[in-house]
């Protein structure tokens, strides 16, 4: 996701500076303008620092070590956290940051390497309006969709809980599926039906997990992500983390990381995450 969206930002006529724990991924960025820079001097004389992480440990241990980013840059820089991360780590970071000198809001993304490829992402940001104001025209560059969700964490909270209906949805997509096929119905005309009844939704139209009906969905492509299923157990996960710290009933959601927990474990992190149709169908009984 870091490499289209630094791409973006080129394409857009800002100086970019990029950093990668495999250094092999700067070299095309470097070669289309972009500086390449090191853990310790990525965050120096500029003025806006975007981090793309898998997990709130990363970005954690890259903006509070003793030789962290926010000990490398300059006062008054905005920090723009586009990880999905748990929202009270967005709210650890947010304090630091004031502390340190500095502005940070979370701002994690939607739309997967596709949108991000064609600057098309989905922003749900969290921070003040003086800080959403200051970090819009830099999404903007990667983005089109740029919304301020509210406060600190926010943002964070809105991915969470927009991943945790798209688990669910995935789920429903491939059991009532399934479910036809058992019966005899061609899944085509299935489509056909729910594209223009009261299951329409952005899953079933553009990511289904049956291959062949949704000309976008990497159900087409052998299951390769797009947006892969151990990203989606990270992002139930914190759904459900977070649903217990508020005391929020959530059984599908519950039910959907158990399911895709099982996915992962067998082996399937890395297909994207509509490939669980296959778990599914595998545990259909026969009769």
């Amino acid at each position: 996701m870091g490499s289209p969206m630094a791409r973006c930002l080129l394409k857009a006529g800002y100086r970019v500076k990029v950093y990668d724990v495999v250094g092999d991924r700067l070299q095309p960025l470097v070669a289309e303008g972009a500086e390449s820079g090191t853990r310790t001097s990525v965050a120096a004389n500029v003025d806006v620092v975007i981090t793309m992480l898998p997990n709130g440990t990363d970005v954690k241990d890259l903006l509070l070590a003793a030789d962290g980013l926010f000990s490398r840059a300059k006062k008054g820089t905005l920090f723009i956290d586009s990880s999905t991360i748990d929202a009270q780590v967005a709210l650890e970071l947010a304090a630091a940051a004031h502390q340190a000198g500095m502005e940070f809001v979370d701002a994690p993304v939607s739309g997967g390497v596709p949108k991000a490829i064609a600057g098309t992402l989905t922003f749900m940001v969290g921070g003040t309006d003086v800080q959403f104001a200051r970090a819009k025209p830099f999404l903007e560059a990667m983005g089109q969709a740029i919304i301020h969700a509210g406060s600190t964490g926010a943002g964070q909270t809105a991915k969470f809980c927009n991943n945790m209906m798209v688990g669910i949805f995935m789920i429903a997509i491939s059991e009532a599926f399934g479910l036809a096929s058992r019966m005899g119905l061609e899944l085509k005309k299935l489509y056909e039906i729910c594209t223009v009844s009261s299951s329409q939704s952005w899953v079933l139209m553009n990511h289904n997990p049956i291959p062949n009906l949704a000309a976008t969905s990497p159900a087409n492509n052998d299951y390769k992500p797009g947006f892969a299923g151990r990203l989606m157990l990270k992002d139930l996960s914190l759904s459900q983390v977070a649903a217990n710290r508020v005391g929020a009933y959530t059984p599908l959601g519950t039910l959907a990381t158990e399911l895709y927990r099982q996915f992962v474990h067998a082996g399937n992190g890395e297909l994207d995450c509509s490939a669980i149709v296959k778990m599914i169908a595998e545990e259909t009984k026969e009769v």
